[in-house]
């Protein structure tokens, strides 16, 4: 589906400032929201909003339907009475330009822990209302996840698969029974869903009404410790004992000379067409219930997928297989009609990927910080753009521009300078408005590009299992000038 010509920022909310150790839902988003649409732009992409994992990853979530519940703003809790002043005093451990997920992490569960427990003794009939209508309309997939999370908060670090076996193969009797033991813990993980979604339901309208679109992000795998696995095993590659066998990753490539070994399961897609993709689309159809259009991580594994077996330490002893292809995007499109959806299709590319893209209308990417290693013929270079397409400077995978220019190879830098005829004095600046002069549709700038900072400000480096995620920025390195510059881009190039 084609999209209108637009210019956007990637910032996860996590970065965002506040007072509680790491961004959240609450009043710093909503003037975000206003920050852009001063700005100039119509699109706030994010990462995606589930619930982090291992290396506290968004792409390693327990759940592919949850919302993560450390972005659930606290004031709304205090504003609501299910807080009080003294809950609210920060931790002397919290950094504004850091998340310090070893401090904020637990600090901010304990809160949400006093929340529920205030909820279930106090609340008033109408939100008692509120919430048992949430409940009813999400138990398609509520009912799991509040259960596999009590059971998982029941034995902390331990694999679903070494629960009583009972529990791991989902015996009704041993489900009906757990349900009834951890009844109060199920009912505090659906209380938190509810108050994640209302706060979301909330800023989304916002931006809404402020004539901003929220891009959101599908990764294509979960974590072996999610809801959805447990669930559904038969819907992955397990074995009988429900461990994986073989995992997901991708090859050597231009991030690691030995690939990325990420650990999650793969899917039985044989499974997946035999129920005619139900999950997929359920899936998809969750996603498009949060966000307006939605980028889906690692596209061409639909198409050829790299397996990995679960004994090797690497990515590097791993095979293409064969993905569902064009069955999975019918089933989608079947279902739920056109939707407004980018392929993430970076990487090594072959032509049954860029077919399959095509076939449905997928705008794909193009990350201007890859267009200058070699020559003219470089695919990533502006002039070979095309319409349907979204253009970055960079994502959250790589450095920030700043970063990137001052560990660029002598043929990158002369190649930039020439090509955008410029100094060198603002590379960051010189990347901006090509993406904004592209003929690509959609132009996406991190933020952290907008604000010209460094190495420091990275939020993810692929294949490192640990120090991600973490970046913040504070309002004071924001200045006027930011907004009025982008929005000056965006006028001048028709966005």
């Amino acid at each position: 589906m084609r999209l209108p010509r637009a210019c956007g920022v990637l910032l996860h909310p996590t970065s965002l400032p506040g007072p509680h150790g790491s961004g959240d839902l609450g009043a710093a988003a909503h003037h975000f929201v206003d920050w852009l649409a001063a700005a100039g732009q119509t699109r706030w992409q994010i990462l995606p909003l589930g619930g982090i994992g291992p290396g506290h990853s968004p792409y390693m979530s327990p759940s592919a339907f949850a919302g993560n519940v450390l972005l659930i703003a606290l004031a709304d809790l205090r504003a609501r009475g299910w807080l009080t002043d003294a809950d609210l005093v920060p931790d002397a451990a919290f950094d504004a330009r850091r998340v310090r997920f070893g401090a904020v992490v637990p600090w901010r569960l304990e809160r949400l822990e006093r929340a529920a427990a205030r909820f279930a003794e106090h609340a008033s009939s109408a939100d008692r209302d509120a919430f048992a209508a949430f409940c009813r309309a999400q138990s398609d997939w509520l009912e799991d996840y509040a259960l596999f999370m009590a059971l998982a908060d029941h034995a902390p670090g331990q694999s679903w698969c070494d629960w009583d076996q009972a529990l791991a193969r989902r015996d009704p009797a041993a489900l009906q029974a757990a349900t009834s033991t951890h009844a109060a813990r199920i009912d505090a993980h659906k209380f938190w869903q509810w108050r994640f979604a209302e706060q979301w339901r909330a800023l989304r309208a916002h931006a809404h009404a402020r004539g901003v679109r929220i891009v959101g992000d599908a990764p294509i795998y979960l974590a072996h410790q999610s809801a959805e696995v447990w669930a559904r095993q038969p819907l992955f590659e397990l074995d009988a004992a429900g461990r994986a066998q073989v995992v997901a990753g991708v090859p050597p490539d231009y991030f690691s000379a030995t690939g990325q070994r990420w650990g999650n399961p793969l899917y039985r897609w044989a499974a997946h067409e035999a129920e005619g993709y139900r999950w997929w689309t359920q899936r998809i159809a969750r996603s498009f219930e949060r966000v307006d259009i939605l980028r889906i991580d690692h596209f061409r594994g639909f198409a050829q997928y790299w397996e990995i077996p679960a004994s090797a330490p690497t990515a590097v002893e791993g095979r293409w297989c064969t993905g569902p292809g064009a069955a999975l995007f019918d089933a989608i499109a079947t279902a739920l009609g056109p939707l407004p959806i980018i392929a993430e299709d970076l990487g090594l590319i072959t032509p049954d990927v860029a077919a399959l893209r095509r076939r449905f209308a997928l705008p794909g990417m193009r990350v201007l910080q890859f267009a200058f290693g070699d020559d003219h013929r470089n695919t990533y270079l502006p002039h070979h753009h095309e319409p349907d397409a979204v253009v970055y400077t960079g994502t959250h995978d790589n450095d920030t521009t700043l970063g990137w220019w001052a560990t660029a190879s002598a043929h990158e830098r002369s190649h930039l300078l020439a090509y955008l005829g410029s100094a060198g004095s603002e590379p960051h600046w010189d990347l901006i408005r090509a993406a904004c002069a592209s003929v690509a549709d959609t132009a996406i700038v991190p933020l952290q590009d907008v604000l010209g900072l460094a190495t420091e400000a990275r939020m993810n480096l692929p294949g490192e299992a640990e120090g991600n995620w973490g970046w913040r920025f504070e309002w004071t390195q924001v200045e006027p000038w930011h907004g009025e510059r982008l929005a000056a881009l965006c006028r001048l190039y028709g966005r």
